[in-house]
């Protein structure tokens, strides 16, 4: 199912997370924006939302492909 993720290198996904995911930088990261109106209760209006949804798609491509990573390194350790 993630073998897609085989293709890429991990630093593309890195680089997406850290760049997509947090811009605008100032001054403060958007995502973290949308966490804290999440946490408030204040995240109701449809846009926030999937902007919420947009900046969060690099940090969960990146758990994706590190945990396959770590799942396939595990499977070929002869151990």
């Amino acid at each position: 199912m993630l073998s897609w993720t085989d293709r890429f290198p991990l630093y593309l996904f890195v680089v997406a997370a850290l760049t997509l995911g947090l811009s605008p930088f100032f001054p403060e990261p958007h995502l973290w924006e949308k966490l804290k109106m999440l946490a408030d209760g204040t995240l109701v209006k449809p846009i926030d939302i999937f902007d919420l949804l947009l900046h969060l798609t690099p940090w969960v491509l990146l758990i994706l492909k590190l945990s396959r990573l770590l799942t396939r390194r595990r499977d070929a350790d002869p151990r």
